[in-house]
């Protein structure tokens, strides 16, 4: 599943040391990310990573660049080139375009796919949280750029985490069915896995039940936890779930859902051969076709 499951050593344990952080950038086998303006720059549409040893140019302009961790004996940073043009930022990266992450999925691996999100998110969360919310004063990094703290009354700013929930709800009965709903910004034919954020004061289970209401107007009884998936466009967190109907009463909101229905598995499988595909670096894919695989005889 992409953005999920990176196997980088984040040295949580060292990274609050200022000086072997400073260390590992100044290694010249060290990995670099360039990223503008939470777009990638590509050449040939790859993804550009640099060594710090040839990058001197692009270390030195880029906006505090970010530690993400240890890729076995190599450190890896991220360098925030938003604040340059973009004809320079190509430039000093040595790439011909910008792209986002995910537009690139289909070419690069999974892997690369979290690195790439991982290293979009922490710098997103640094270029908007160069003041602290609570007194207004600049804030400085720590901790090689996962924490900041206010140089005005010392509060520690984190990087933020918006959690939400993607699900797929069944009807039970024969044959079984499952809804997936099309949503405002959708094209005609485009059906999803219903999905939101989850409120203050609310377990991920009440956040199920409620945007099923809220959007679809479903019922939903039981909730069962799937799996989860890092969504750092810019900050999300998605948990999924299966759920079941009380019954097939459908009443969308009209506002953030359009329409909605009830899919056999045969029916969903010969809509998605027919084009209408969801995202293929989505949960929501391992969702619906997990819930097709288990629905299809033979």
């Amino acid at each position: 599943m992409h953005y999920t499951g990176l196997e980088l050593d984040r040295a949580g344990d060292r990274r609050s040391d200022a000086a072997w952080v400073a260390a590992q950038a100044g290694r010249p086998g060290t990995q670099v990310i360039p990223l503008w303006r939470d777009q990638c720059l590509t050449h040939d549409r790859v993804p550009v990573v640099r060594r710090a040893g040839e990058a001197a140019a692009l270390f030195d302009e880029a906006a505090e660049p970010v530690f993400l961790g240890l890729d076995g004996d190599e450190a890896v940073f991220a360098a925030d080139l938003s604040a340059l043009e973009q004809p320079r930022a190509l430039e000093l990266a040595g790439g011909d375009a910008v792209q986002d992450v995910r537009q690139l999925v289909a070419g690069i691996s999974p892997a690369e796919a979290g690195l790439l999100a991982y290293a979009r998110g922490l710098l997103h969360w640094h270029r908007n949280q160069r003041f602290c919310g609570a007194c207004g004063g600049p804030s400085e990094v720590r901790d090689g750029g996962h924490l900041r703290v206010c140089r005005s009354c010392g509060k520690l700013l984190f990087p933020r985490i918006e959690p939400a929930v993607i699900m797929l709800i069944e009807l039970a009965g024969a044959p079984k069915r499952c809804l997936l709903a099309r949503h405002a910004q959708s094209g005609p034919q485009s059906f999803s896995t219903l999905a939101g954020f989850v409120e203050i004061g609310e377990s991920l289970e009440d956040a199920v039940r409620r945007e099923a209401f809220e959007e679809a107007g479903v019922q939903v009884k039981s909730v069962a936890y799937q799996g989860s998936q890092a969504w750092p466009f810019p900050a999300g967190l998605m948990a999924a779930f299966r759920a079941e109907a009380s019954s097939d009463a459908i009443a969308v909101d009209g506002d953030e859902v359009v329409d909605a229905r009830w899919f056999t598995a045969a029916e969903l499988r010969a809509h998605i051969d027919a084009g209408h595909v969801y995202r293929p670096d989505s949960i929501g894919k391992f969702l619906i076709e997990g819930w097709i695989a288990e629905n299809t005889d033979g």
